[in-house]
C-alpha cells in the first residue's frame, strides 16, 4: 500500500521564503522609512515656526513692537516657557515649540527697534524641500541683515520672518 506524504518540501518552502524577502525588501525601498521620518520632522518644525510666529503677531499687536533680543535666541531644548526681553511668553504660546530632534533648536533674532524678526530651523531634507532657504544652504539673511552665531543646531536652512522682512 503506497502512502501520500502531505507538506512541503524544503525547496518549495525556501523558495516561497526567498520571495516573500524579496517582496519585503522592494517594499522597504520603496517606502524608506527614513525619509517618512525625516519629513514629518520637518513638517512639525514648519508647524512650530507657524505657532511662534502667530504668538509674535499677536505680541505685537499688543506692544507695538517685537520681543528684543540683543543677540540671537535659541528656543531651549524641552521647549518650556521663557521670558524673551521682560515679557513672559505664556500669555501668547505656552509652552514654547521645541525641535523633535534635542540637538537641534529653533532661532529667533530681532533687531534693535523691535519691528522685525527672523525665525530659523534645521530641516533634515532641506536639499528637497522647496521652502528651504537657498537649496538647503544657510538662509542668505544669516551673515548679512542677521548677526552671525546663530545656530539651529545644525544649518539654519529655513526661516520665516515678520512681514517686513524675508528670511
Amino acid at each position: 500500500m503506497k502512502t501520500l506524504a502531505k507538506g512541503f518540501t524544503l525547496i518549495e518552502m525556501l523558495v516561497v521564503l526567498a520571495i516573500l524577502g524579496l517582496m519585503a525588501g522592494v517594499l522597504l525601498v520603496t517606502l524608506n522609512p527614513s525619509a517618512q521620518l525625516q519629513k514629518s520632522n520637518d513638517a512639525h518644525r514648519k508647524s512650530d515656526l507657524e505657532a511662534i510666529q502667530r504668538a509674535l503677531e499677536l505680541y505685537y499687536q499688543d506692544t507695538g513692537s517685537y520681543p528684543a533680543s540683543s543677540v540671537s535666541y535659541q528656543i531651549a531644548p524641552g521647549g518650556t516657557a521663557v521670558a524673551w526681553g521682560s515679557t513672559s511668553w505664556s500669555a501668547y504660546i505656552d509652552p514654547l515649540p521645541k525641535d523633535p530632534i534635542a540637538a537641534n533648536k529653533y532661532a529667533y533674532y530681532s533687531p534693535a527697534g523691535g519691528q522685525s524678526y527672523y525665525l530659523y530651523a534645521n530641516l533634515q531634507r532641506a536639499g528637497n524641500d522647496p521652502g528651504a532657504c537657498n537649496k538647503g544652504l544657510a538662509c542668505a539673511s544669516i551673515g548679512g541683515t542677521v548677526p552671525s552665531g546663530i545656530s539651529c543646531g545644525g544649518v539654519c536652512n529655513y526661516g520665516v520672518s515678520s512681514p517686513n522682512t524675508t528670511p
